[in-house]
Protein backbone atom coordinates (compact mmCIF):
# COMPACT_ATOMS: atom_id res chain seq x y z
CA UNK A 1 0.00 0.00 0.00
CA UNK A 2 1.41 3.62 -0.83
CA UNK A 3 1.13 5.78 1.84
CA UNK A 4 1.93 9.50 1.24
CA UNK A 5 1.90 12.58 3.35
CA UNK A 6 0.23 15.65 2.58
CA UNK A 7 3.28 17.34 1.78
CA UNK A 8 4.16 14.73 -0.85
CA UNK A 9 1.08 14.55 -2.24
CA UNK A 10 1.14 18.06 -2.97
CA UNK A 11 4.18 17.89 -4.30
CA UNK A 12 2.54 14.84 -6.32
CA UNK A 13 -0.04 16.99 -8.13
CA UNK A 14 2.61 19.86 -8.63
CA UNK A 15 5.16 17.66 -10.92
CA UNK A 16 1.91 15.96 -12.27
CA UNK A 17 0.05 19.45 -13.46
CA UNK A 18 3.35 20.28 -15.01
CA UNK A 19 3.50 17.01 -17.03
CA UNK A 20 0.06 17.34 -18.28
CA UNK A 21 1.07 20.46 -19.04
CA UNK A 22 3.65 19.49 -21.69
CA UNK A 23 1.32 16.50 -22.65
CA UNK A 24 -1.14 18.91 -23.41
CA UNK A 25 1.13 21.28 -25.57
CA UNK A 26 2.20 18.50 -27.28
CA UNK A 27 -1.73 16.89 -27.87
CA UNK A 28 -0.85 13.83 -26.25
CA UNK A 29 -4.17 12.92 -25.28
CA UNK A 30 -4.06 9.15 -24.96
CA UNK A 31 -1.49 9.54 -22.36
CA UNK A 32 -3.00 12.63 -20.65
CA UNK A 33 -6.29 10.30 -20.41
CA UNK A 34 -4.03 6.97 -18.60
CA UNK A 35 -2.87 9.71 -15.99
CA UNK A 36 -6.23 11.52 -15.46
CA UNK A 37 -7.71 8.22 -14.61
CA UNK A 38 -4.93 7.71 -12.12
CA UNK A 39 -6.01 10.83 -10.07
CA UNK A 40 -8.88 11.42 -7.48
CA UNK A 41 -11.15 14.19 -8.34
CA UNK A 42 -10.49 16.53 -6.06
CA UNK A 43 -6.84 16.89 -7.41
CA UNK A 44 -7.55 16.97 -11.13
CA UNK A 45 -10.47 19.42 -9.98
CA UNK A 46 -7.12 21.54 -8.02
CA UNK A 47 -5.28 21.00 -11.56
CA UNK A 48 -8.06 21.98 -13.70
CA UNK A 49 -8.42 25.61 -11.82
CA UNK A 50 -5.29 26.44 -13.37
CA UNK A 51 -5.94 25.69 -17.08
CA UNK A 52 -6.56 28.25 -19.81
CA UNK A 53 -10.28 28.69 -20.59
CA UNK A 54 -9.82 27.29 -24.06
CA UNK A 55 -7.93 23.79 -22.82
CA UNK A 56 -10.61 22.78 -19.69
CA UNK A 57 -12.91 21.65 -22.26
CA UNK A 58 -10.32 19.31 -24.01
CA UNK A 59 -9.15 18.03 -20.98
CA UNK A 60 -12.56 17.40 -18.75
CA UNK A 61 -14.08 15.49 -22.20
CA UNK A 62 -10.74 12.86 -21.73
CA UNK A 63 -12.00 12.07 -18.02
CA UNK A 64 -14.50 8.81 -17.82
CA UNK A 65 -18.00 9.42 -17.42
CA UNK A 66 -18.01 8.74 -13.38
CA UNK A 67 -14.62 10.50 -13.22
CA UNK A 68 -15.78 13.76 -15.00
CA UNK A 69 -19.08 13.84 -12.82
CA UNK A 70 -17.11 13.75 -9.68
CA UNK A 71 -14.70 16.00 -10.68
CA UNK A 72 -17.56 18.63 -12.17
CA UNK A 73 -18.71 18.62 -8.13
CA UNK A 74 -15.30 19.21 -6.97
CA UNK A 75 -14.69 22.35 -9.60
CA UNK A 76 -15.01 26.28 -8.95
CA UNK A 77 -18.43 27.35 -9.98
CA UNK A 78 -16.77 29.72 -12.57
CA UNK A 79 -14.89 26.66 -13.95
CA UNK A 80 -18.26 24.78 -14.03
CA UNK A 81 -20.33 27.41 -15.48
CA UNK A 82 -17.32 27.77 -18.60
CA UNK A 83 -17.96 23.65 -19.12
CA UNK A 84 -21.93 23.94 -19.41
CA UNK A 85 -21.29 26.77 -22.04
CA UNK A 86 -19.45 24.47 -23.87
CA UNK A 87 -21.11 21.24 -23.05
CA UNK A 88 -23.74 19.92 -25.95
CA UNK A 89 -26.53 18.66 -24.43
CA UNK A 90 -25.95 15.23 -24.36
CA UNK A 91 -22.66 15.70 -22.85
CA UNK A 92 -24.43 18.10 -20.02
CA UNK A 93 -26.89 15.13 -19.69
CA UNK A 94 -24.38 12.53 -18.98
CA UNK A 95 -22.93 14.87 -16.54
CA UNK A 96 -25.88 15.58 -14.15
CA UNK A 97 -27.50 12.11 -14.96
CA UNK A 98 -24.22 11.34 -12.93
CA UNK A 99 -24.84 13.85 -9.98
CA UNK A 100 -26.16 13.54 -6.77
CA UNK A 101 -29.14 15.97 -6.16
CA UNK A 102 -27.57 17.93 -2.97
CA UNK A 103 -24.26 17.85 -5.64
CA UNK A 104 -26.63 18.76 -8.12
CA UNK A 105 -28.85 21.77 -6.18
CA UNK A 106 -25.66 23.36 -5.20
CA UNK A 107 -24.96 23.66 -8.63
CA UNK A 108 -28.04 25.33 -9.33
CA UNK A 109 -27.66 28.16 -6.93
CA UNK A 110 -24.24 29.11 -8.28
CA UNK A 111 -25.33 29.37 -11.52
CA UNK A 112 -27.10 32.10 -13.01
CA UNK A 113 -30.53 31.54 -14.89
CA UNK A 114 -29.67 30.76 -18.48
CA UNK A 115 -27.25 28.15 -17.21
CA UNK A 116 -29.63 26.42 -14.77
CA UNK A 117 -32.62 26.16 -17.33
CA UNK A 118 -30.22 24.28 -19.57
CA UNK A 119 -29.42 21.78 -16.33
CA UNK A 120 -32.79 21.58 -15.65
CA UNK A 121 -33.90 20.58 -19.19
CA UNK A 122 -30.99 17.83 -19.13
CA UNK A 123 -31.95 16.17 -15.84
CA UNK A 124 -34.36 13.39 -15.89
CA UNK A 125 -37.83 14.18 -14.64
CA UNK A 126 -37.55 12.61 -11.17
CA UNK A 127 -34.33 14.50 -10.33
CA UNK A 128 -35.95 17.49 -11.61
CA UNK A 129 -38.41 17.15 -8.82
CA UNK A 130 -36.21 16.55 -5.83
CA UNK A 131 -34.13 19.89 -7.13
CA UNK A 132 -37.22 22.07 -7.29
CA UNK A 133 -38.33 20.58 -3.70
CA UNK A 134 -34.56 21.15 -2.27
CA UNK A 135 -34.56 24.54 -3.76
CA UNK A 136 -38.15 25.53 -1.91
CA UNK A 137 -36.19 25.06 1.40
CA UNK A 138 -34.75 28.39 2.90
CA UNK A 139 -30.83 29.57 1.97
CA UNK A 140 -28.81 27.62 4.62
CA UNK A 141 -31.66 25.36 6.08
CA UNK A 142 -31.37 22.24 6.63
CA UNK A 143 -33.36 21.16 3.87
CA UNK A 144 -31.86 23.16 1.53
CA UNK A 145 -28.48 21.20 2.03
CA UNK A 146 -29.70 17.62 2.24
CA UNK A 147 -30.06 14.96 -0.23
CA UNK A 148 -33.22 12.71 -1.19
CA UNK A 149 -30.86 10.05 -2.29
CA UNK A 150 -31.00 7.24 0.85
CA UNK A 151 -31.99 3.74 1.33
CA UNK A 152 -35.33 2.88 3.35
CA UNK A 153 -36.38 -0.40 4.38
CA UNK A 154 -39.42 -2.16 6.09
CA UNK A 155 -39.85 -3.13 9.74
CA UNK A 156 -40.90 -6.79 8.55
CA UNK A 157 -38.54 -7.35 5.71
CA UNK A 158 -35.74 -10.12 6.39
CA UNK A 159 -32.07 -9.24 6.90
CA UNK A 160 -32.03 -11.14 3.30
CA UNK A 161 -34.63 -9.00 1.64
CA UNK A 162 -33.19 -6.07 2.91
CA UNK A 163 -29.64 -6.79 1.47
CA UNK A 164 -31.24 -7.47 -1.82
CA UNK A 165 -33.12 -4.35 -1.78
CA UNK A 166 -29.41 -2.33 -0.86
CA UNK A 167 -27.68 -4.32 -4.01
CA UNK A 168 -31.05 -3.45 -6.31
CA UNK A 169 -30.94 0.63 -5.75
CA UNK A 170 -28.02 1.51 -3.77
CA UNK A 171 -25.71 2.50 -6.66
CA UNK A 172 -27.46 5.82 -7.20
CA UNK A 173 -27.72 6.61 -3.32
CA UNK A 174 -25.59 8.49 -1.47
CA UNK A 175 -25.12 6.37 1.05
CA UNK A 176 -26.06 2.94 1.78
CA UNK A 177 -23.87 2.54 5.52
CA UNK A 178 -26.87 3.84 7.41
CA UNK A 179 -30.13 2.26 5.95
CA UNK A 180 -33.83 4.27 7.61
CA UNK A 181 -36.99 2.37 8.61
CA UNK A 182 -40.40 3.65 7.79
CA UNK A 183 -43.72 2.52 8.44
CA UNK A 184 -46.05 2.85 5.57
CA UNK A 185 -46.84 6.53 5.85
CA UNK A 186 -42.66 7.25 5.88
CA UNK A 187 -42.57 8.13 9.74
CA UNK A 188 -38.77 7.32 10.34
CA UNK A 189 -39.25 4.52 13.00
CA UNK A 190 -35.73 3.49 12.69
CA UNK A 191 -32.52 2.56 11.45
CA UNK A 192 -29.95 0.43 10.86
CA UNK A 193 -26.42 -0.13 9.68
CA UNK A 194 -24.97 -1.83 7.00
CA UNK A 195 -23.01 -3.73 9.98
CA UNK A 196 -25.62 -4.68 11.74
CA UNK A 197 -27.18 -6.38 8.13
CA UNK A 198 -23.79 -8.47 7.53
CA UNK A 199 -23.64 -9.59 10.62
CA UNK A 200 -27.03 -10.49 11.46
CA UNK A 201 -29.21 -14.23 10.50
CA UNK A 202 -30.54 -14.06 6.82
CA UNK A 203 -34.56 -14.62 8.36
CA UNK A 204 -33.83 -11.95 11.35
CA UNK A 205 -36.56 -9.32 10.41
CA UNK A 206 -35.32 -5.55 10.51
CA UNK A 207 -37.39 -4.58 13.42
CA UNK A 208 -35.63 -7.29 15.54
CA UNK A 209 -32.08 -5.52 14.67
CA UNK A 210 -32.94 -1.68 14.04
CA UNK A 211 -32.01 0.96 16.85
CA UNK A 212 -34.89 3.00 17.92
CA UNK A 213 -33.12 5.98 18.94
CA UNK A 214 -33.14 7.86 16.45
CA UNK A 215 -31.37 11.21 15.77
CA UNK A 216 -32.42 13.60 13.64
CA UNK A 217 -33.35 17.30 12.42
CA UNK A 218 -36.19 18.85 10.92
CA UNK A 219 -36.11 20.62 7.37
CA UNK A 220 -36.09 23.91 8.78
CA UNK A 221 -33.62 24.14 11.31
CA UNK A 222 -30.13 25.99 11.14
CA UNK A 223 -27.83 23.98 9.12
CA UNK A 224 -24.76 25.44 11.57
CA UNK A 225 -27.25 23.52 14.34
CA UNK A 226 -27.11 20.75 11.83
CA UNK A 227 -23.06 20.30 11.88
CA UNK A 228 -23.24 20.41 15.42
CA UNK A 229 -25.02 17.43 15.70
CA UNK A 230 -22.86 15.55 13.70
CA UNK A 231 -20.09 17.21 16.11
CA UNK A 232 -22.02 15.99 19.20
CA UNK A 233 -22.81 12.39 18.25
CA UNK A 234 -20.27 11.58 15.68
CA UNK A 235 -22.58 10.41 12.57
CA UNK A 236 -21.59 9.81 9.17
CA UNK A 237 -25.28 10.99 8.24
CA UNK A 238 -28.43 12.21 9.58
CA UNK A 239 -31.90 12.06 8.48
CA UNK A 240 -34.12 15.11 8.06
CA UNK A 241 -37.96 14.80 8.95
CA UNK A 242 -40.78 17.32 8.27
CA UNK A 243 -43.34 18.23 11.42
CA UNK A 244 -45.49 15.27 11.15
CA UNK A 245 -41.50 12.78 11.76
CA UNK A 246 -41.58 11.47 7.72
CA UNK A 247 -38.26 11.20 6.45
CA UNK A 248 -37.53 13.41 3.42
CA UNK A 249 -33.75 12.92 3.20
CA UNK A 250 -30.45 12.85 4.92
CA UNK A 251 -27.57 15.25 5.24
CA UNK A 252 -24.04 13.36 4.87
CA UNK A 253 -20.91 13.95 6.89
CA UNK A 254 -18.90 15.30 3.42
CA UNK A 255 -21.78 18.01 3.83
CA UNK A 256 -21.45 18.70 7.16
CA UNK A 257 -17.61 19.03 7.04
CA UNK A 258 -18.64 22.02 4.00
CA UNK A 259 -21.41 23.65 5.83
CA UNK A 260 -18.33 24.00 8.95
CA UNK A 261 -15.42 25.65 6.84
CA UNK A 262 -18.52 27.81 5.00
CA UNK A 263 -19.84 28.64 8.50
CA UNK A 264 -15.95 29.46 10.19
CA UNK A 265 -15.04 31.12 6.99
CA UNK A 266 -18.05 33.63 7.51
CA UNK A 267 -17.80 34.37 11.07
CA UNK A 268 -14.02 34.80 10.20
CA UNK A 269 -14.45 37.70 7.70
CA UNK A 270 -17.78 39.28 10.05
CA UNK A 271 -15.12 39.39 13.05
CA UNK A 272 -13.08 41.08 11.00
CA UNK A 273 -15.19 43.39 10.05
CA UNK A 274 -15.56 42.42 6.19
CA UNK A 275 -18.69 41.60 4.14
CA UNK A 276 -18.79 37.80 3.36
CA UNK A 277 -18.54 36.56 0.24
CA UNK A 278 -18.81 33.21 -1.37
CA UNK A 279 -16.06 33.57 -3.73
CA UNK A 280 -12.26 32.50 -3.20
CA UNK A 281 -10.50 35.55 -2.15
CA UNK A 282 -7.74 34.90 -5.62
CA UNK A 283 -11.27 34.88 -7.35
CA UNK A 284 -12.28 38.10 -6.66
CA UNK A 285 -11.33 41.67 -8.16
CA UNK A 286 -9.85 44.18 -5.70
CA UNK A 287 -13.06 46.14 -6.68
CA UNK A 288 -15.34 43.53 -5.35
CA UNK A 289 -12.70 43.21 -2.10
CA UNK A 290 -12.82 46.57 -1.69
CA UNK A 291 -16.89 46.82 -2.26
CA UNK A 292 -16.73 43.86 0.68
CA UNK A 293 -14.71 46.27 3.35
CA UNK A 294 -15.70 49.38 2.70
CA UNK A 295 -19.09 49.69 4.47
CA UNK A 296 -17.43 48.63 7.60
CA UNK A 297 -14.35 50.19 7.30
CA UNK A 298 -16.69 53.56 7.23
CA UNK A 299 -19.05 52.65 9.65
CA UNK A 300 -15.89 52.16 12.21
CA UNK A 301 -14.65 55.22 10.91
CA UNK A 302 -17.90 57.41 11.82
CA UNK A 303 -17.71 55.82 14.96
CA UNK A 304 -14.37 56.65 16.03
CA UNK A 305 -15.83 60.29 15.99
CA UNK A 306 -16.87 59.38 19.14
CA UNK A 307 -13.31 58.74 20.60
CA UNK A 308 -12.24 62.07 18.89
CA UNK A 309 -15.37 64.08 20.59
CA UNK A 310 -13.83 62.72 24.39
CA UNK A 311 -10.20 63.90 23.60
CA UNK A 312 -11.87 67.54 21.98
CA UNK A 313 -13.93 67.82 25.27
CA UNK A 314 -11.29 67.12 27.76
CA UNK A 315 -8.40 69.08 26.27
CA UNK A 316 -8.40 71.47 28.90
CA UNK A 317 -6.90 68.51 30.72
CA UNK A 318 -4.29 67.14 28.54
CA UNK A 319 -2.99 71.46 28.19
CA UNK A 320 -2.73 71.29 31.77
CA UNK A 321 -0.74 68.06 32.15
CA UNK A 322 0.92 67.17 28.85
CA UNK A 323 2.26 63.91 29.94
CA UNK A 324 -1.10 62.62 29.56
CA UNK A 325 -1.19 62.04 26.02
CA UNK A 326 1.64 59.56 25.92
CA UNK A 327 -0.32 57.04 27.52
CA UNK A 328 -3.61 57.08 25.55
CA UNK A 329 -2.40 54.94 22.85
CA UNK A 330 -1.30 52.36 25.52
CA UNK A 331 -4.78 52.48 27.18
CA UNK A 332 -6.34 52.36 24.08
CA UNK A 333 -4.98 49.60 22.94
CA UNK A 334 -4.96 47.32 26.29
CA UNK A 335 -8.88 48.14 26.29
CA UNK A 336 -9.30 46.67 22.63
CA UNK A 337 -6.98 43.78 22.69
CA UNK A 338 -8.96 42.79 25.96
CA UNK A 339 -12.09 43.65 24.79
CA UNK A 340 -11.64 41.35 21.83
CA UNK A 341 -10.29 38.24 23.47
CA UNK A 342 -13.22 38.30 25.48
CA UNK A 343 -15.60 38.79 22.14
CA UNK A 344 -13.68 35.96 20.40
CA UNK A 345 -13.80 33.48 23.03
CA UNK A 346 -17.25 34.38 23.43
CA UNK A 347 -18.14 34.10 20.04
CA UNK A 348 -16.67 30.62 19.29
CA UNK A 349 -18.70 29.21 22.17
CA UNK A 350 -21.69 30.19 20.93
CA UNK A 351 -20.80 28.52 17.50
CA UNK A 352 -19.56 25.73 19.08
CA UNK A 353 -23.20 25.86 21.20
CA UNK A 354 -21.43 25.46 24.11
CA UNK A 355 -23.19 28.84 25.35
CA UNK A 356 -26.38 29.71 25.39
CA UNK A 357 -28.26 33.35 26.44
CA UNK A 358 -29.21 31.95 29.72
CA UNK A 359 -25.47 31.84 30.79
CA UNK A 360 -25.13 35.78 30.65
CA UNK A 361 -24.25 36.14 34.10
CA UNK A 362 -22.42 32.89 34.40
CA UNK A 363 -20.19 34.73 31.81
CA UNK A 364 -19.85 37.77 32.40
CA UNK A 365 -18.90 36.84 36.75
CA UNK A 366 -16.17 34.75 35.18
CA UNK A 367 -14.50 37.53 32.86
CA UNK A 368 -15.17 40.44 35.51
CA UNK A 369 -12.81 37.55 37.76
CA UNK A 370 -10.71 37.27 34.86
CA UNK A 371 -10.52 41.22 34.32
CA UNK A 372 -9.29 41.52 38.33
CA UNK A 373 -6.51 38.95 38.33
CA UNK A 374 -5.30 40.31 34.72
CA UNK A 375 -5.86 43.96 35.58
CA UNK A 376 -4.18 44.30 38.80
CA UNK A 377 -1.14 42.65 37.52
CA UNK A 378 -1.20 44.88 34.54
CA UNK A 379 -1.69 48.07 36.07
CA UNK A 380 1.41 46.82 39.05
CA UNK A 381 3.38 46.07 35.73
CA UNK A 382 2.31 49.59 34.06
CA UNK A 383 2.71 51.51 37.65
CA UNK A 384 6.56 50.06 38.28
CA UNK A 385 7.19 50.88 33.77
CA UNK A 386 5.95 54.21 34.24
CA UNK A 387 7.91 54.67 37.55
CA UNK A 388 11.22 53.51 36.51
CA UNK A 389 10.87 53.70 32.03
CA UNK A 390 9.25 57.23 32.10
CA UNK A 391 9.96 59.34 35.12
CA UNK A 392 13.40 57.75 35.84
CA UNK A 393 15.76 56.44 33.17
CA UNK A 394 13.62 58.96 30.53
CA UNK A 395 12.19 61.99 32.81
CA UNK A 396 9.73 62.59 31.01
CA UNK A 397 8.59 66.48 32.18
CA UNK A 398 5.74 65.56 34.66
CA UNK A 399 5.07 62.70 35.05
CA UNK A 400 5.26 61.69 38.22
CA UNK A 401 4.25 58.81 40.42
CA UNK A 402 0.76 60.66 41.01
CA UNK A 403 0.32 60.25 37.07
CA UNK A 404 1.45 56.57 37.14
CA UNK A 405 -1.43 55.88 39.85
CA UNK A 406 -3.69 57.70 37.43
CA UNK A 407 -2.44 55.57 34.45
CA UNK A 408 -2.54 52.81 36.04
CA UNK A 409 -5.78 52.80 38.42
CA UNK A 410 -7.82 53.36 34.54
CA UNK A 411 -5.66 50.29 33.03
CA UNK A 412 -7.27 47.93 35.55
CA UNK A 413 -11.11 49.89 35.51
CA UNK A 414 -10.68 49.59 31.28
CA UNK A 415 -9.72 46.00 31.57
CA UNK A 416 -12.71 45.30 33.79
CA UNK A 417 -14.99 47.37 31.40
CA UNK A 418 -13.76 45.92 28.06
CA UNK A 419 -14.15 42.37 29.43
CA UNK A 420 -17.39 43.26 30.61
CA UNK A 421 -18.52 44.30 27.29
CA UNK A 422 -16.60 41.99 25.58
CA UNK A 423 -18.30 38.98 26.80
CA UNK A 424 -21.77 40.73 26.96
CA UNK A 425 -22.30 41.83 23.64
CA UNK A 426 -22.63 38.78 21.53
CA UNK A 427 -24.89 36.88 24.23
CA UNK A 428 -27.22 40.12 23.87
CA UNK A 429 -26.63 40.13 20.04
CA UNK A 430 -27.51 36.35 19.87
CA UNK A 431 -30.63 36.74 21.79
CA UNK A 432 -31.95 39.55 19.60
CA UNK A 433 -31.56 38.00 16.35
CA UNK A 434 -28.16 38.96 15.21
CA UNK A 435 -25.12 37.11 14.17
CA UNK A 436 -22.96 37.13 17.18
CA UNK A 437 -19.53 37.44 15.24
CA UNK A 438 -21.05 41.11 14.29
CA UNK A 439 -19.76 41.67 17.57
CA UNK A 440 -16.24 41.24 16.51
CA UNK A 441 -12.67 42.99 17.07
CA UNK A 442 -12.92 46.22 15.40
CA UNK A 443 -16.33 47.10 16.96
CA UNK A 444 -15.54 46.06 20.49
CA UNK A 445 -12.60 47.43 20.17
CA UNK A 446 -13.88 51.13 19.21
CA UNK A 447 -16.46 50.72 22.12
CA UNK A 448 -13.55 49.94 24.71
CA UNK A 449 -11.58 52.73 23.07
CA UNK A 450 -14.04 55.31 23.97
CA UNK A 451 -15.11 54.19 27.33
CA UNK A 452 -11.25 53.95 28.21
CA UNK A 453 -11.06 57.30 27.42
CA UNK A 454 -13.64 58.79 29.42
CA UNK A 455 -12.44 56.50 32.53
CA UNK A 456 -8.80 57.74 31.83
CA UNK A 457 -9.86 61.87 31.76
CA UNK A 458 -12.85 61.50 34.83
CA UNK A 459 -9.84 59.80 36.65
CA UNK A 460 -6.97 62.25 36.05
CA UNK A 461 -9.68 65.47 36.58
CA UNK A 462 -10.11 64.29 39.88
CA UNK A 463 -6.74 63.23 41.39
CA UNK A 464 -4.68 65.89 39.25
CA UNK A 465 -7.18 68.74 39.87
CA UNK A 466 -6.74 69.40 36.34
Amino acid sequence: MLVRGVKEMKDTTFAISETIAVLLAEKKYRSLRDILTTMRAADIAIMFDGISETKLPLLFRLLPKELAAETFVEMESDSQELLIRSFSDAELKAVVSELFVDDAVAIVEEMPANVVKRILLQADPEMRKMINEILNYPDESAGSVMTTEYVTLRPQMTVEAAIKRIRRTGTDKETIYTCYVTNDARVLIGYVSLKSLILAEEDERIEDIMGTDIISVKTFDDQEDVAAVFLKYDLSALPVVDNEGRIVGIVTVDDAIDILEEEATEDIEKMAAITPSDKPYMKMSALEICKSRFPWLLLLMVSATFTGMIITSFEHALAAQVALAAFIPMLMDSAGNTGSQASATVIRALSLGELVFTDLVKVVWKEIRIAVYCGLALAVACFAKVLVIDMWILQIENVTATVALVVSVTLALTILCAKIIGSAMPLLAKKVGFDPAVMSAPLITTIADAISLMIYFRIATAVLHI
